[in-house]
């Protein structure tokens, strides 16, 4: 390739490079943060200390439906009856003896005992909020689609990415090999 149209691919790569990290310099700066702050979340206070419980023995613990039953009467009694009590998910801790109740539509969560059904702790989760803003699904809880938002988002960023990783690798490789081919030529 002779050195005018190397120096063209290095333009149009510099080109390429500066409207992607222009056109989405909020989005990456978003993502560099949550990023950051989800790689801390347990030495920043993010995320809230896991309690313990009386027994780490199971054959001592409540059934699963009956701690989802104290959990549900807890959120409705404890923290407020308008929210809802659709669960997203249950995070048994076996070395701690207790169980977290994460709820679908809001940042609630509870931990109770496993053995005695009491409640030891209702935590606001942001880590979880700031997850959900690191990788788009926040899109999908605003907009109030399945999905869609955040697979469209993660795509673009990703590509994105992607292409910004390769135009700056070409354009600290592409003078390198432009100021030798004029090495090159300059000796023929």
């Amino acid at each position: 390739m002779n050195t005018k149209k190397q120096a063209k691919l290095i333009r149009s790569f510099r080109y390429l490079h500066r409207k992607i990290a222009i056109f989405l310099f909020v989005f990456f700066l978003i993502i560099s943060i949550t990023g950051f702050l989800l790689g801390w979340k347990k030495k920043t206070g993010l995320l809230s200390p896991t309690q313990k419980g009386i027994s780490t023995n199971p054959a001592q613990w409540l059934t699963i439906d009956s701690l989802h039953k104290l959990a549900v009467n807890y959120l409705k009694d404890s923290v407020d009856e308008k929210l809802s009590n659709e669960l997203d998910r249950i995070d048994i801790r076996p070395s701690k003896g207790i169980a977290k109740f994460v709820f679908m539509d809001h940042y609630r969560g509870l931990q109770i005992d496993c053995t005695s059904g009491r409640l030891l702790l209702i935590e606001k989760r942001t880590s979880d909020l700031i997850e959900d803003i690191h990788d788009g699904t926040i899109l999908d809880k605003l907009f109030g689609t399945d999905e869609r938002s955040m697979l469209g988002y993660t795509t673009i960023m990703g590509i994105s990415l992607f292409m910004l990783v390769v135009s700056g690798f070409w354009l600290w490789y592409g003078p390198k090999r432009l100021r030798k081919s004029k090495k090159t030529e300059a000796r023929a």
